[in-house]
């Protein structure tokens, strides 16, 4: 789950001290998520009262399991065996038949997950990335010149989604005049459950006619027709560019890729390759407005800005939550969890957990040891661009920090 909640600010550090009954708890109200404090006191309220707690949901959903605290986190991530991501992702339940049609390299473990992911595993690595350095640096620096130029700009239209977006079309190798589809296509299937993007609200009667579809979202179809005409153009090629990998490569377990896997790779690359980084640079942008003072010190000293990325990170926690699906009776904390429960990790509440990070509510440009879970913790399905987006992210505020409106 992706989110466009702004982060916390002062009023909401000091929204901790006013206690939340754990009945006023409710994960699974999305209304809950709008104004910018009331999900923190939620994950604070569970994270010292209640860190395993079952969270009811509306049918046709059976309700799920809330791990809140860092270490609890992590321990569910780490161990596949007990704790499965191939009963999905996100929050939605799924049955057997749309688990075989619309499973993507998220839902995975194992063999056939670490097969497909060293299909791509080399272009998002450390050498490939820093060959993208002088291009993102100049990339970085029009966008900036663009935006900057009109005086008075949106800074999410123009920067946070112009930038990754960008990126991602040079990695596709496509033509930055589909960029604003691309940028389309991921809101309409990511914003299922907000009527200002979805095509088909997630929850709605007619969300089933597309049950088989990645996020129930019939925008997916046409992601899938623009990746086809991609992979027909670029098999039998030596490209670099992930779609020829991804088409004239095959993963180390000998398996091809199906049409199926090649669909739901290329929807997977479209969504996560701007979603997160934009939002990562939306809030960090939000967060120094709002803190004027951390601002000045990255400008006082741009050395810090390595530092600040793992802070940014922290503090815009763009992915919220990820699901596994226990594969035994197990005990987790105090709570016994039966085989074929939903376990939900908030990462977002594991980015404020006190016994990790001193002052977790105030944004410090200068902390280290930021142990962040925000690309997850020790994972089988550690982010495959965490290096992109922190590179994306480090180039865009050193460029961006010295610069004067």
């Amino acid at each position: 789950m992706t989110t466009h909640l702004p982060a916390p600010d002062r009023t909401a550090r000091e929204a901790m001290s006013e206690p939340l009954s754990l009945k006023d708890v409710d994960l699974a109200d999305l209304e809950k998520f709008t104004d910018g404090i009331t999900p923190w006191r939620m994950f604070h309220t569970l994270r010292h009262g209640d860190p395993v707690h079952w969270q009811p949901e509306e049918s046709p959903n059976a309700g799920f399991w809330a791990v809140t605290r860092h270490e609890d986190i992590a321990r569910v991530d780490r161990d596949a065996e007990t704790f499965t991501s191939t009963m999905f992702v996100n929050l939605e339940e799924v049955d057997e038949d749309q688990i075989k049609k619309r499973a993507s390299i998220l839902e995975l473990d194992g063999v056939r997950h670490r097969a497909m992911r060293s299909l791509l595993q080399r272009q998002f690595g450390q050498g490939v990335i820093n060959s993208y350095a002088d291009f993102l640096r100049g990339l970085t620096a029009k966008t900036l010149d663009t935006a900057l130029a009109k005086g008075t700009f949106d800074f999410v239209a123009d920067v946070s989604a112009d930038f990754p977006i960008n990126v991602l079309a040079r990695l596709l190798d496509v033509p930055p005049e589909d960029n604003q589809q691309l940028i389309d296509w991921g809101n309409r299937i990511i914003g299922n459950t907000d009527p200002d993007y979805a095509d088909v609200l997630l929850h709605s009667e007619e969300s089933e006619k597309y049950r088989d579809l990645p996020f129930r979202s019939p925008a997916s179809l046409e992601v899938f027709e623009y990746g086809r005409e991609l992979a027909r153009r670029r098999r039998g090629g030596n490209g670099t560019d992930l779609i020829s990998k991804l088409v004239n490569e095959t993963p180390r377990d000998g398996i091809p890729l199906s049409d199926q896997d090649f669909d739901d790779y290329f929807l997977l690359l479209v969504v996560a390759g701007n979603e997160t980084t934009r939002h990562t640079i939306t809030h960090s942008m939000l967060g120094l407005i709002q803190h004027p003072e951390q601002l000045a010190r990255l400008q006082a000293d741009p050395s810090l800005i390595p530092t600040a990325v793992e802070e940014f990170l922290r503090w815009a926690s763009p992915v919220y939550h990820f699901r596994r699906t226990a594969t035994r009776d197990v005990e987790l904390v105090d709570k016994r969890v039966k085989e074929g429960d939903k376990v939900v990790m908030w990462y977002a509440s594991g980015n404020r957990d006190e016994k990790v990070f001193d002052n977790p509510y105030d944004f410090d440009v200068t902390r280290t040891n930021n142990d962040h879970v925000t690309f997850g913790k020790g994972s089988p399905h550690l982010c495959l661009g965490n290096l992109l987006a922190r590179t994306e992210i480090r180039i865009m505020f050193e460029e961006l920090t010295p610069r004067r409106a």
